[in-house]
């Protein structure tokens, strides 16, 4: 086996650096697209579950089911999360159904919002009247 002389071990020295950071906007660009799609999935989850908590309120409401179901949809977003969101419910059939939009933000909550929008949707029986 040939022993390197000392000009030839020098000749690699940095190598791992240089391609490492070639490779950073890669890697960068990776984790940005990454971390918006978990946003997005979010999103879902999020407007989802308002839903969910809007029909809820709307079915035992007796009077302004309307307005109990905007607020209970909305107070489950959360801070900036609920800029711009909208949610109603509406009844017919014995049915109420309630629908919650969310606007899905860039890179994180409070900032710039991508130009789409999630919706959650959810429904339920109407309580007997009595």
């Amino acid at each position: 086996m040939r022993r390197l002389l000392p000009k030839e071990r020098d000749r690699d020295r940095g190598q791992v650096t240089i391609e490492f950071l070639g490779m950073m906007p890669t890697i960068i660009i990776t984790l940005v697209v990454l971390w918006q799609l978990v946003l997005v999935g979010y999103a879902f989850i999020l407007a989802g579950n308002a839903a969910d908590e809007a029909v809820r309120a709307g079915t035992a409401a007796k009077v302004d089911r309307d307005g109990k179901c905007r607020q209970a949809g909305l107070a489950k977003l959360g801070g900036a999360w609920s800029e711009g969101a909208e949610a109603g419910c509406t009844t017919g059939n014995g049915y109420v159904k309630a629908d919650v939009s969310i606007h899905v933000p860039v890179l994180f909550p409070g900032a710039i919002s991508l130009p789409f929008t999630v919706r959650g949707h959810a429904g339920a029986v109407e309580e007997a009247k009595n």
